[in-house]
């Protein structure tokens, strides 16, 4: 198995661990390995203004320049990076842009998980209404 089936495997298995949790939260989900293999819950899809799951994770060229405001781009990228090298969980603020036009405002808290050996962030993603 080379290693894009193997992460293929693990997204599809990880999504299957998580499914309650992606499916009854009021929050925006999504868990991510890397930029091809992801997985959201249908809320932020929805909230980023794509028609399904499916959609949002077909974006994979450069996912961040896609769906992150340039502005946003740096915080959560660091973010990313300090769950990574230090296993440490974040709080911030990412402005989305949105498919259909627009933005939205979110916090966002990330943290790391590991799942069957493998690094992944998970991601909650609440609208700031202000």
């Amino acid at each position: 198995m080379d290693m894009h089936e193997h992460h293929e495997k693990l997204i599809v298995e990880i999504t299957k661990e998580y499914s309650d949790i992606l499916k009854i939260s009021k929050q925006g989900i999504y868990i991510y390995l890397d930029d091809v293999h992801k997985v959201c819950n249908t809320k932020l899809a929805k909230m980023l203004g794509y028609e399904s799951v499916d959609e949002w994770a077909a974006v994979t060229e450069d996912p961040v320049g896609v769906m992150v405001t340039e502005k946003s781009q740096k915080t959560l990228i660091d973010a990313f990076r300090n769950a990574q090298d230090n296993s440490v969980g974040s709080e911030i603020e990412v402005v989305w842009n949105k498919k259909t036009g627009g933005e939205v405002k979110t916090k966002v808290i990330l943290v790391p998980i590991s799942f069957q050996g493998h690094f992944f962030a998970l991601h909650f993603v609440t609208p700031i209404n202000k």
